[in-house]
């Protein structure tokens, strides 16, 4: 390890009990040596089994038939979530207001976020529908398997093939080695040729295999050259899914104004589109400490601080940005429409 890593070797270790799931940037958590003998085994077996009591105490305010469907697949999907009025309103505000936007580009793929803060939300009222809703949220706690407040935003992908840069988030992959949750509304019809959803169904389950192979991946993902591998975030090659008793990847097509629901520990990907497409989205997501017991007691849950959680990771970021040089991804792009073309 470098001098300075030395000095940061209490935070290392203490994030082992934690989120942190990156092999590159915490040398404790990317030690060959120290995977070798169990380390990362050691933590996803233990985020999966305080994921199994958590869901047992969430699963009594989520009805029966979702999680039914949930615990087989890993995603859920609802039509015809919002009321068609208010649908038809949401969609009219988002055509048509400005907002102020901030872009990352990966690849062929540009996605904007636009906060759906405490200066947002009261200028599209129908949003609340999905962010004020008890029982999206507690769902969304259940296939998080932990309690806390999601994260809202409006979200608009953008495909532009023509760029050639391959989109990393095309290529099938875990975000991390625990239980998350992540929900979509999808404002717009969503095909094949458009870039859609795709879920393995039953792979947000640790089956032995999966253990196996999170074991073989923790021996060298530090020194990956896949970027996203490196930081925890594990891409899988088709040859090492056949080894899996998952079902093949299928792509969630969905008819506007479905909302969809996924534990994005199961392998997931952007579709490739094959055609520019532009869709919008409100989406939502929710993770916290794997290792927790309990299922309350979320810092981030209190007035004042719930509805700005992601204003302030972007401020952390701008700050990072300013002090050590290392740039923050999420660049401002002004006041947009959501439908309007990419900006970066």
């Amino acid at each position: 390890m470098k001098a300075i890593d030395w000095l940061k070797s209490p935070l290392y270790a203490a994030e082992i009990l934690g989120s942190a799931k990156s092999f590159r940037h915490n040398p404790i958590l990317g030690n060959a040596r120290l995977n070798e003998m169990g380390l990362h085994k050691r933590r996803v077996e233990l985020a999966a089994r305080m994921a199994e009591r958590r869901r047992a105490a969430l699963a009594a305010a989520v009805p029966a038939e979702d999680r039914a469907a949930f615990d087989r697949d890993g995603f859920l999907i609802k039509p015809d979530f919002l009321p068609a009025d208010a649908f038809a309103r949401l969609k009219d505000r988002l055509y048509n207001q400005e907002f102020e936007a901030r872009e990352m580009r990966q690849g062929q793929t540009v996605t904007r976020m636009i906060p759906l803060d405490a200066r947002t939300l009261p200028q599209i009222p129908e949003a609340a529908h999905v962010v004020r809703n008890d029982l999206v949220r507690s769902t969304m706690r259940y296939v998080a398997s932990t309690g806390g407040t999601p994260v809202y935003h409006l979200q608009t992908v953008i495909a532009e093939p023509e760029r050639g840069k391959a989109d990393p988030q095309t290529e099938l992959h875990s975000d991390t080695f625990h239980p998350t949750a992540k929900v979509w509304l999808f404002l717009q019809d969503v095909g094949p040729e458009d870039g859609p959803f795709l879920y393995a169904p039953g792979s947000h389950r640790l089956t032995p295999e999966r253990l196996a192979w999170e074991y073989e991946q923790s021996l060298t993902a530090g020194r990956d050259k896949r970027a996203h591998h490196a930081l925890g975030s594990f891409r899988v090659r088709p040859e090492d899914f056949a080894r899996f008793d998952y079902a093949p990847p299928r792509q969630v097509t969905v008819a506007a104004n479905t909302l969809v629901y996924a534990d994005t520990y199961g392998f997931h990907a952007r579709s490739v589109s094959t055609r520019p497409t532009l869709r919008m989205e409100i989406h939502g997501y929710l993770r916290r400490n794997p290792f927790l017991p309990f299922v309350g007691l979320d810092p981030l849950g209190i007035p004042g601080v719930a509805e700005r959680q992601l204003d302030i990771y972007l401020a952390w970021c701008d700050l990072r940005e300013k002090v050590t040089g290392r740039r923050n991804v999420w660049r401002p792009v002004g006041k947009v429409t959501p439908a309007s073309p990419a900006h970066v």
